[in-house]
């Protein structure tokens, strides 16, 4: 038994400790009793295997596992979530800024707030105007609300992951200060409202929210109607800043390099800027990172050439993210999205390759082609568990429209440079973008309308 495989199976014990702790609520007398026995098992594991490890690993493997459960256990403050309860259904004035850059939607907008003398955070919805942002510091009046429990989603359990444990709607709100936030942090929403506004003066809706998603992860400029006809069609992946959406673009981008004639360490060193470069440019919000990192440890596995072994890195980041977090495994479906994209392109794309291996490979689209179904195939389970459905047509709509996103991704990034240089020049060039566009939505419009293009399913 390698070093490798004994820490190997250490993560995998604390995962799953993690996952079972997610799953049902662990009494005490339990962990304590897996304590007690994994201890029993160091101990007398030179009695038991005088020449062999096997119980001295199962022993330790056993008190990480508990260890996992107590970490899930302690992750979100039952204190804190019952010290937000005193202040709910009641009028109350908070001081406090805005966190994180607020999402903009169609009627209205949203934002993490933070407040003096109050545990955790406040989701706050307000009106789309006026317009607020990161940094910015206020004060708010009104009710908060303990979060929803809808029927077939924990929301309450998917806010608490990132400590946000109420919600205001539509609060009376005065603007006291700009510009309280991180300078960082600043610089960069800054750069990313340039950005969006040059989207926004060079392109109409649809095709301006389109870009904005794939481009800038403004998934919430898009209409409800659109977004229905990308889950049917099994492409929504490409409109959000997703694990398996940004797994699938550096694979893409790291296929063209190679197929231009770079090396494999230089395609990855390009490769890793642009993913590094991409992150910053989107304000670096947690799920990206978490999905860069993943699909960083993928490039560095192909660039040493030890594609198989990725796998026992991929887990000790789960690992390493699920200490800090430990609610990303089971209220976070990008969290669990990227971990299995990750190891499907792994362990799937191999036989798939092997299974097309007399097909002819033009211009590298087989390899983007199972790349994709790998990724697609792993994820299935979680998809369908999640949101009940089965998108039969996602194959063809990915094989028509994923190979153009690292062009769509080139031709938006030239268009909004040189809308920072001359806003008039991005109007006249931003034509065959919009071609590349029209194509997608009109692709994703034809294949959605097809009635066996998806397949519901109820549990």
């Amino acid at each position: 038994m390698t070093k490798s495989k004994i820490f190997l199976y250490f993560c995998l014990s604390f995962i799953v400790g993690v996952l079972i702790s997610s799953v049902i609520s662990v009494p005490r007398p339990v962990w304590l009793g897996v304590l007690i026995l994994g201890t029993a098992l160091v101990i007398f594991s030179s009695v038991l295997d005088p020449k062999g490890l096997t119980y001295l690993v199962a022993g330790f493997c056993l008190l990480v596992l508990a260890g996992g459960m107590i970490r899930h256990q302690t992750a979100v403050s039952e204190n804190e979530i019952d010290a937000m309860r005193q202040y709910y259904e009641q009028e109350i004035v908070l001081r406090g800024v805005i966190i994180q850059e607020p999402e903009k939607r169609i009627s209205n907008q949203i934002f993490q707030f933070e407040a003096e003398g109050i545990p955790g955070k406040i989701l706050v919805t307000t009106d789309l105007y006026p317009e607020y942002k990161y940094g910015d510091e206020l004060e708010i009046s009104g009710q908060l609300k303990e979060p929803i429990q809808f029927e077939d989603f924990d929301y309450r359990a998917y806010l608490a992951k990132d400590k946000i444990y109420s919600v205001a709607y539509y609060p009376n709100i005065n603007l006291i200060a700009a510009g309280k936030g991180n300078w960082f942090y600043q610089k960069i929403f800054d750069f990313k409202n340039k950005l969006r506004g040059i989207i926004n003066q060079t392109l109409l809706p649809p095709h301006s929210s389109v870009l904005g998603a794939i481009f800038l992860g403004d998934k919430y400029g898009l209409s409800d109607e659109l977004k229905e006809k990308l889950n049917i069609s099994g492409t929504r992946h490409i409109v959000a800043i997703s694990g398996m959406h940004m797994i699938i673009m550096t694979q893409i981008f790291l296929y063209l390099a190679l197929a231009v004639g770079l090396w494999r360490g230089q395609a990855f060193y390009l490769v890793s800027f642009l993913l590094f470069s991409y992150i910053i440019m989107i304000g670096a919000p947690a799920s990206a990172v978490r999905a860069g990192i993943m699909a960083g440890l993928l490039l560095l596995a192909q660039k040493v050439g030890r594609l198989r072994s990725a796998d026992r890195a991929v887990v000790f980041a789960a690992t390493v993210m699920l200490a800090v977090n430990p609610s990303l495994l089971a209220a976070d479906v990008g969290f669990q999205l990227s971990f299995a994209a990750v190891l499907s392109i792994i362990y799937l794309k191999p036989m798939i390759d092997k299974k097309m291996a007399r097909l002819p490979d033009f211009m590298q689209l087989k390899d983007i082609l199972t790349m994709t179904l790998a990724a697609q195939l792993g994820t299935l389970p979680i998809l369908i568990f999640q949101f009940g459905q089965i998108s039969l047509i996602s194959p063809l709509a990915n094989l028509m429209i994923v190979p153009l996103l690292p062009v769509i991704m080139g031709m938006g990034m030239m268009v909004v440079f040189l809308g920072l240089i001359y806003l008039p020049l991005a109007k006249i060039v931003v034509w065959p973008i919009w071609l590349l566009l029209s194509y997608l939505i009109k692709t994703i419009e034809y294949l959605s309308s097809f009635p066996w293009a998806t397949y519901d399913i109820y549990y």
